[in-house]
């Protein structure tokens, strides 16, 4: 492919701001497909955990032709947690897309992805995209976007950024948001301003090889494959070449596939040039942020930054009553191999061994990071306990600081108040406000500790109509105490089968969240209990029989339905002293010492 024909361009966007969805626009408009071809909704969204949340959780690689260009997309996560893809594949693109709502403008994410494109020099076409929305706001979100730019002291030439306006959904784009839309609609105007307004790739073919693997993929039959774009030379198959290392390390290599990307697809060639996005097979511990260059003159590329992470969770081995029964893999070379594994692909996870006991300290860079990979984890088998999510602390100067996150929330102008007042007790501190048709959007600095948990509490408050998104703000002075989880919980007493006649009566002590029938051990949390402090109770107590029956102590026994509680609601649901069991089929909650609860 002739390099000033190629044209590599990164998608960034707030998560559910459209991107995925402009991606499949694209295609249909380049021609690729058949007019009666099934095609998949979201179709770069290939993990189940994406299609199941409606969220990118990694970075996807495709292309699509127009006229006589190639135009390589990159489809980047929108969730603050997996921002450490967005960092690292920027590295592939000469220019980005940069998506806005248009009634939400600008968000949390907005800033971080746009700050990192800013960092690598990448000119940006800005996408409003949702026109179609009947409270969009083009003009309004156009000035915030501009503000944006200035805040994060965008240089002159980038500050003078093409606009199109789109409905990803509806599949047009225009240059005018009150244009007509002509025959369905087009999105030839954005393809047409990426060939435009987006350079070739610079380097050149005639220089030693330098490529800088981004992401990971994996192949059942070449095993790990190393995706990233040629910054100079050239590769072709059975080219012997030199990998550099991350710790500077040379290796050398001898590559056995490469392949380009058609639409969602890998394609083998022969040969890869100066500016082509390619997956390439032929070394098995191939990892993020290694060059692949020339064995007779090695000059690696600088290595890529990763944000630190924020988060830290302790994974233990599963030691609970009911262990090995659902899970294949369970014991702690089992849970060792498989994070190790992880970390070759995501460079923002830390895997540590536990100084005291058994287990790992795996840190990263939020709650829904930890919690995607715990999902994975027990979809593929295995069996583990996670403790409560930890904020790393730092020390500088002396003084012990903490993460903070820029905390954006969206409310009915009805409840903000209850919002202020409860963001308040956890150390978040007001710094703007708005008010526009009803809805109020006020912007928190807020400690990292502070959000853990908050989300069920937020959705409560606001009756279920809130929208609250954050990103790492940076490190700050230590916020003091913070109380997570005032009431206790009700902790089985023995070994039982849970029965409905004594759930009724421990409806009164708190809210359950088990149903009749349900196998128990000593230590298992089944419930909150109404007041502060545990309280160990037995939910196999039957009602006692005799052959006298009375009118009104008969009755029929009603439970209330429990409270159900997804992954997420568990790890924020458990206090420091309690344990989230994780296993194929069952998610339960535990008392970390179970001695302490047995009969």
């Amino acid at each position: 492919m002739q390099q000033e024909k190629i044209r590599n361009v990164a998608i960034i966007a707030h998560v559910d701001h459209g991107k995925t969805t402009l991606i499949d626009q694209l295609f249909k408009h380049s021609g690729m497909f058949r007019d009666n071809q099934d095609v998949a909704e979201r179709m770069m969204d290939s993990m189940d955990l994406e299609r199941e949340r409606g969220i990118t959780i990694t970075a996807k690689n495709g292309s699509y032709q127009y006229k006589d260009y190639l135009i390589n997309i990159i489809d980047t996560p929108g969730h603050a947690d997996f921002g450490g893809q967005v960092e690292r594949v920027l590295r592939m693109a000469d220019g980005a897309l940069l998506l806005v709502d248009a009634q939400e403008g600008p968000m949390p994410q907005t800033y971080f992805v746009l700050k990192k494109a800013l960092e690598n020099h990448l000119p940006v076409i800005v996408v409003v995209n949702k026109i179609d929305k009947p409270a969009a706001r083009c003009d309004w979100v156009v000035d915030q976007v501009f503000d944006l730019f200035v805040k994060l002291d965008a240089p002159d030439e980038i500050l003078d950024f093409s606009i199109v306006y789109s409905s990803a959904k509806e599949g047009y784009a225009l240059a005018d948001p009150t244009d007509p839309v002509e025959d369905g609609g087009s999105m030839t105007i954005v393809s047409q301003m990426i060939v435009d307004k987006i350079p070739p790739p610079i380097g050149s073919p005639e220089a030693g090889l330098q490529m800088q693997v981004g992401t990971i993929d994996y192949s059942p039959y070449l095993g790990r494959l190393g995706i990233g774009k040629v910054v100079n030379g050239s590769l072709s198959i059975n080219q012997p070449i030199a990998v550099a290392r991350r710790d500077g390390s040379i290796k050398p290599v001898r590559i056995s596939k490469i392949y380009r990307f058609e639409q969602d697809r890998k394609v083998a060639v022969e040969t890869a040039s100066t500016g082509e996005i390619v997956a390439v097979a032929g070394m098995e511990d191939v990892t993020v942020g290694v060059t692949f260059t020339d064995p007779d003159d090695p000059r690696p590329l600088p290595l890529i930054d990763i944000d630190p992470p924020t988060i830290s969770m302790d994974f233990i081995p599963n030691d609970s009553p009911f262990a090995g029964r659902e899970g294949k893999y369970v014991t702690s070379r089992h849970l060792k191999a498989r994070l190790d594994r992880e970390t070759l692909v995501d460079v923002a996870l830390r895997v540590e061994v536990l100084q005291e006991g058994v287990g790992f300290k795996v840190s990263g860079r939020g709650e829904l990071h930890l919690s995607i990979l715990i999902e994975k984890m027990r979809r593929e088998g295995y069996e583990l306990q996670v403790t409560r999510p930890q904020v790393i602390m730092r020390t500088e100067n002396g003084q012990t600081v903490e993460p903070y996150e820029r905390l954006t929330v969206d409310v009915d102008e009805t409840v903000q108040g209850p919002v202020i007042e409860r963001l308040g007790k956890l150390k978040g501190q007001l710094e703007e406000m708005s008010q526009s048709h009803g809805m109020t959007r006020m912007v928190f600095s807020i400690p990292t500790r502070g959000l853990l948990g908050y989300r069920p509490q937020f959705m409560t408050d606001t009756k279920g109509m809130g929208t609250m998104s954050y990103v790492f703000d940076g490190y700050d002075s230590y916020a003091g105490e913070i109380t997570n989880r005032v009431n206790g919980v009700l902790v089985v007493k023995e070994a039982c089968t849970s029965v409905a006649y004594a759930l009724f009566n421990l409806q009164d002590r708190g809210s359950l969240f088990i149903w009749p029938g349900a196998p128990l051990y000593p230590g298992q949390v089944i419930g909150e209990h109404c007041r502060t402090g545990d309280l160990v109770v037995n939910p196999a107590k039957g009602k006692k029989l005799t052959n006298v029956r009375a009118s009104g102590t008969d009755d029929a026994v009603i439970l209330t339905p429990p409270t159900l509680m997804s992954l997420e609601d568990c790890l924020s649901f458990i206090n420091d002293d309690e344990l989230v069991e994780i296993t194929p089929e069952s998610i339960r909650l535990r008392k970390g010492n179970q001695k302490k609860h047995k009969a």
